[in-house]
C-alpha cells in the first residue's frame, strides 16, 4: 500500500515519462508502478513535468507586508532599515504572526515547502520575531519546513546587547545564526562582527547565512568582505555551511577582483544567494547617469564554482515594494537581468531555486525527485521542462511527504467570434 502514486509523470527533464510511487512520506518507486499496487491517491500527471518543491532560502517573514503601513522615504537602503526599525518598535505578537502567515500560505500555494526565514533580533524587537516563527514552524509543520535565523539587522557591536539576543534566539531554537556585515560603524567592527558570528556557528553548531557586500560598489570597503569571509570560514572548517545574501558591490568591483573573490568563495565552500528584486530597487539611487542595478554576477559564480542559489528576499515593504512569494517570478526576474537566456541557462536558474537552494539550507541530501528522498515535490501544469522559468506555469500539486498540501486549477479558454 502507497501513500501517494504519481501516474505518468515527466521527472524534471527526463525524455519519457514515469510512475512515482511514495510511500510513509519517501519515494520507493520511479518507473512503472507495479501491477495491482494500490494507495491513498493516485494523480494522473498526464505527461506533466513533476520537481522538487521549490525551496525559499533567504525571507523576511517578521518584516513583510509593511509597505502599506510606511514607506522607504527616499528608496535607500540607509531609508529602508530606518522606517524599518521606527516601525519595529510597534510590533505585537499578532501583528507579526498575521503577515507572517500570509507570506507563508502564498508561499506554499506557490510551490514552496522549505523557508529559510530571518526574523530581526536586536535591543528594538528583542525575540520577537523569534518566538512568532517558532510557534509559525509548529502550526506549518504539515506542509513546511521553516528554518530560523537570528538576524542581527542593527548590527552587532555598534548595537550593544545584541549578542546576548542573538545567543538567546540559539538557545531558543533558532536554526542558524545571521550576520549583516555592513552595518557597522568601521570597517574592523564589521570584521570583528563577521568573526564574532562564525565562532557562534562553531560554539553553537549551526550554519550561518550573513548579508554582505550590499552596495553598488567596493569604494567603501565594509562593502568588499567577500574574501574576508571566505578566509575566516575556511580558518573555522566551516566550507559547506556558510551563505551570503545580496553581494551585490561584487558586480562593482574590477574584473581581476571579481575573480578573486569567486575563487576565494568558492574554495572556501561560501554559497551566495542573490536577492534581485530588493538588489534592482535599492541599488543606484544615488546615480545622476548610467544607474547601475547591482545584482551579483551570477554567471561568474558559476563559472568559480560557487554554489549560487535565489530567493524573494523581502515581500511589500521599505526594502522591496513587491512580490507574491514566487520563486518562478524570482527566477525569472534574475535571468533578464544576469544576461541569461536559453535552455542551458534557464535550467541552471530554475535549479537555483531547487537543488541549488537546497544546498544553501542544507537539506540537499534528502532533497530531489529521486529514489529515497522525502516527497516533497511540485506537479507543474506543463510538459516543457524547458520552458518552465519563462511560462511560470501553475502549480497543479503541491506535495510535502507525499501529501498534498496544496492545489491550483486554472481554466482558459479562447472563445470563437
Amino acid at each position: 500500500m502507497a501513500d501517494l502514486i504519481l501516474l505518468d509523470a515527466r521527472v524534471e527533464d527526463a525524455a519519457h515519462p514515469c510512475d512515482i510511487v511514495v510511500t510513509d512520506g519517501r519515494i520507493t518507486g520511479l518507473g512503472d508502478a507495479p501491477p495491482g499496487l494500490t494507495s491513498d491517491l493516485e494523480i494522473d500527471c498526464a505527461g506533466r513535468v513533476v520537481v522538487p518543491a521549490f525551496v525559499e532560502p533567504h525571507l523576511h517573514l517578521d518584516k513583510a507586508l509593511l509597505d502599506g503601513v510606511r514607506a522607504n522615504p527616499d528608496g535607500t537602503l540607509a531609508g529602508a532599515i530606518s522606517v524599518t526599525g521606527a516601525l519595529k518598535a510597534g510590533f505585537t505578537r499578532d501583528d507579526v504572526r498575521d503577515r507572517a502567515r500570509r507570506v507563508i500560505e502564498s508561499a506554499l500555494l506557490n510551490g514552496t515547502t522549505v523557508i529559510r526565514a530571518h526574523p530581526d533580533v536586536d535591543p528594538i524587537a528583542g525575540l520577537l520575531g523569534v518566538e512568532v516563527l517558532l510557534e509559525l514552524r509548529g502550526e506549518y509543520a504539515h506542509a513546511l519546513d521553516l528554518q530560523i535565523v537570528a538576524f542581527p539587522q542593527e548590527g552587532v557591536l555598534r548595537s550593544p546587547g545584541t549578542e546576548k539576543l542573538l545567543r538567546g534566539a540559539l538557545a531558543a531554537g533558532a536554526d542558524v545564526i545571521g550576520g549583516c556585515t555592513y552595518n557597522e560603524a568601521t570597517l574592523d567592527d564589521c570584521r570583528a562582527q563577521v568573526e564574532l558570528v562564525l565562532d557562534l556557528a562553531v560554539e553553537h553548531g549551526v550554519p550561518a547565512d550573513l548579508h554582505a557586500d550590499f552596495g553598488d560598489d567596493a569604494s567603501d570597503p565594509r562593502y568588499a568582505l567577500a574574501e574576508f569571509i571566505a578566509a575566516q570560514t575556511a580558518r573555522r572548517g566551516l566550507g559547506g555551511r556558510v551563505a551570503l545574501g545580496h553581494m551585490t558591490s561584487l558586480a562593482g568591483r574590477p574584473p581581476a577582483e571579481r575573480a578573486r573573490a569567486t575563487a576565494a568563495l568558492a574554495d572556501a565552500g561560501v554559497a551566495v544567494v542573490p536577492l534581485p528584486a530588493t538588489d534592482l530597487h535599492l541599488g543606484g539611487r544615488n546615480d545622476k547617469a548610467a544607474i547601475r542595478r547591482g545584482v551579483a554576477p551570477v554567471r561568474e559564480l558559476w563559472d568559480a564554482g560557487v554554489v549560487t542559489a535565489c530567493s524573494s528576499n523581502n515581500i511589500r515593504n521599505a526594502f522591496t515594494p513587491y512580490g507574491t512569494v514566487d520563486q518562478l517570478d524570482t527566477a525569472l526576474l534574475l535571468a533578464q537581468t544576469g544576461h541569461l537566456s536559453g535552455a542551458d541557462d534557464l535550467g541552471r536558474v530554475l535549479r537555483m531555486v531547487t537543488h541549488e537552494a537546497a544546498r544553501v539550507v542544507g537539506i540537499a541530501d534528502d532533497y530531489g525527485v529521486r529514489l529515497g528522498a522525502r516527497a516533497d515535490l511540485l506537479v507543474l501544469d506543463t510538459t516543457s521542462y524547458d520552458d518552465i522559468v519563462l511560462d511560470r506555469p501553475e502549480r497543479a500539486y503541491v506535495i510535502k511527504a507525499g501529501r498534498v498540501v496544496a492545489r491550483s486549477i486554472r481554466t482558459r479558454e479562447l472563445l470563437g467570434p
